[in-house]
């Protein structure tokens, strides 16, 4: 085993452990690695081990930072913290039953072999050779020794090997991957009979004394839940940026210190693009050597660029400023002197030779044109810098407020109003949920306070209070009416559809003529992913039993406003090569998923075996 983990040192094995240190060890330290410091207190102990309080909060912590920061708009009051730290403990404990059984099987690597993954791994190398500063310098950008590193990567890599070991050991048996294939391939036959909702209209009414009798029996959902009135406060940075003068001599400074940006800057560039790959060096290395041997650029563009349209025109691209092109490329083009050729550049479409042909540079626009453009960006960098002052000073003025009209008049901001706001929100700013939670709060709702300060977006924040609390009511059978009796002729419509449906059925299965063959639509050899029908049909069609030769079989598929009787009448499996790509993929994708059930198994087993205890 650790011959092929020093085989694999460079490879994909060792950039994952690197990864999956860098994640865990760096938050974790090594009290995850050696359990902590005897004598502190423990929230779990898995058979005999302590999990240390230290241990279990700076997870909790780094795991609370971790679902904030994939928050489109962070929100520490939209945590569930006591559901961050059960998830936290279960993991611990998963974890912690992982390095027993690791420990138990002796697997693990010596200092030689640690040594060994450590010097081999290219993101401790400088020009392929490791280099320890750049090691040292690594580790302590992770938060870690270089003690706490190596013991930590013992632990790791060991585990990995448990799972990839378990993972890559699931087996599949070609026959049900191939049986599948069939399936997934399959073609389907069919007629459909479309029932329109227009054709029961005439048997569906609805009674004044079936919506009343619905009305009484479901007064739960006709109610008008609680809700609110509410006075808030929002500071925004455009607001601010709005409402801030620019002298006359603050814009003439910002025109003269943004002249050089403001004298746009164009490039016209030529480029040969290739495709990346094994082959790709060598490739440029020819053309490179070409173009030192005189030969011309335009040339070798036509004869190897890969952008066949600037390739015509020997790899010219025009004119163009910044802001256009791939990063990579735009840095190399713009350090380039006219007539330079760059050393080959990688970018998302490839690798590319890029020549500087021109540069030309616009003039200066007159003040008086961007004076209005000028002003905006000016304000807004001046916004910038105060909002997060005045923010401070209005959390601060709303905190100790009786209400909101001081911090608004101190701060020269507007007290808004907001109706019938409920524990579902309402319009904006109270689509916000933590600002709605804040809002119907004990101390909000009940005390009178103001709402802390709430950044409900981007530099948006809002500050609120109660004006006006209404509970909860049931709303009037006049209100409603209507409401109820469209559903229950909706419903009714339903039932009749299916009736019309379960008739015709019956009448086929029985060989009983029904609606003329002039109204049944016919699809033939349908494969699963077809539009040619509505994905209802499709949907039922394909769900139906094989028919035996010369029958049919007859299914329905009822929607909101039409019915379809389906009568399916041929079933085709489709063909599959022994050595077909799709093939091989589904087999690679059904083993990966049995191994990854078979691990998960094999970890609830360990789990189920502990002895754990949770003081």
């Amino acid at each position: 085993m650790l011959q092929d983990i020093r085989e694999n040192a460079q490879g994909t094995i060792a950039k994952i452990i690197v990864g999956l240190l860098i994640l865990s060890l760096s938050i974790w330290g090594m009290d995850a690695i050696i359990g902590g410091f005897s004598g502190e207190p423990e929230v779990a102990t898995v058979n005999g081990e302590d999990i240390t309080e230290r241990e279990f909060l700076r997870v909790v912590q780094m795991e609370s930072q971790r679902r904030l920061s994939a928050m489109e708009t962070p929100d520490p009051s939209l945590l569930n913290e006591d559901q961050i730290r059960r998830d936290v403990l279960d993991s611990l404990i998963r974890e912690q039953v992982l390095i027993q059984d690791a420990n138990a099987q002796g697997l693990a690597l010596n200092d030689a072999d640690i040594d060994a993954l450590i010097t081999q791994m290219p993101q401790f190398q400088v020009d392929g050779q490791f280099n320890r500063d750049r090691f040292v310098a690594t580790v302590r950008n992770m938060g870690m020794g270089v003690t706490e590193f190596r013991e930590a990567m013992r632990k790791q890599y060991v585990l990995n090997q448990i799972r990839a070991g378990i993972i890559q050991s699931a087996v599949v048996a070609d026959e049900n991957a191939v049986q599948l294939l069939r399936i997934q391939n399959q073609t389907r036959s069919f007629r459909v009979l479309d029932i329109p909702a227009s054709a029961v209209e005439a048997n569906v009414s609805v009674t004044d004394s079936e919506v009343e009798e619905f009305y009484q029996q479901n007064s739960g959902e006709f109610q008008q839940p609680e809700r609110v009135d509410a006075a808030y406060i929002t500071l925004s940075l455009g607001a601010l940026a709005e409402n801030l003068e620019i002298s006359d001599e603050e814009l003439q400074a910002y025109y003269e210190q943004r002249a050089a940006d403001l004298a746009s800057e164009e490039r016209r560039a030529s480029h040969i693009l290739i495709e990346e790959g094994s082959e790709a060096d060598q490739t440029m290395a020819t053309i490179q050597e070409r173009l030192g041997a005189g030969e011309s650029f335009a040339d070798l563009a036509k004869e190897y660029s890969i952008d066949t349209i600037s390739a015509q025109a020997g790899g010219d691209l025009g004119y163009a400023g910044r802001g256009i092109y791939d990063e990579a490329f735009e840095k190399a083009l713009f350090a380039l002197e006219e007539g330079e050729i760059s050393e080959p550049v990688r970018s998302s479409f490839g690798v590319h030779l890029i020549r500087l042909e021109d540069v030309r540079q616009s003039e200066v626009p007159p003040l008086a044109e961007i004076e209005d453009q000028l002003r905006r960006e000016l304000a807004r960098d001046k916004a910038n810098e105060r909002f997060a002052e005045v923010r401070a000073q209005l959390a601060d003025s709303a905190y100790a407020a009786d209400d909101l009209a001081g911090p608004a008049e101190e701060l020269g901001l507007e007290v808004r109003e907001a109706k019938a706001i409920t524990r579902e929100g309402g319009q904006a700013p109270f689509d916000h949920e933590g600002l709605v939670r804040q809002l119907f709060s004990e101390d909000v709702l009940e005390a009178g306070y103001n709402t802390e300060l709430i950044d409900v977006g981007d530099n948006v924040s809002v500050v609120a209070r109660v004006r006006e609390y209404h509970e909860a009511e049931q709303l009037p059978l006049a209100e409603v009416r209507e409401t109820i009796r469209a559903t229950l002729e909706q419903r009714k419509t339903r039932e009749a559809l299916v009736e019309r449906a379960d008739a015709i059925i019956a009448k086929l299965e029985a060989g009983e003529p029904v609606e003329s063959e002039a109204e049944w639509a016919s699809f033939e050899s349908l494969a699963r992913n077809s539009s040619e029908a509505a994905p209802a049909v499709m949907q039922q069609a394909f769900s139906l039993s094989r028919p035996d030769e010369g029958e049919a079989r007859y299914g329905k598929t009822v929607t909101a406003n039409s019915a379809f009787v389906i009568a399916l009448e041929a079933v085709k499996d489709g063909e599959v090569a022994e050595d077909s790509p799709e093939l091989s993929q589904l087999r690679d994708f059904l083993a990966s998923l049995e191994g990854q059930r078979e691990y998960a198994a094999y970890q609830q087993f360990l789990r189920n075996q502990a002895e754990v205890d949770r003081p």
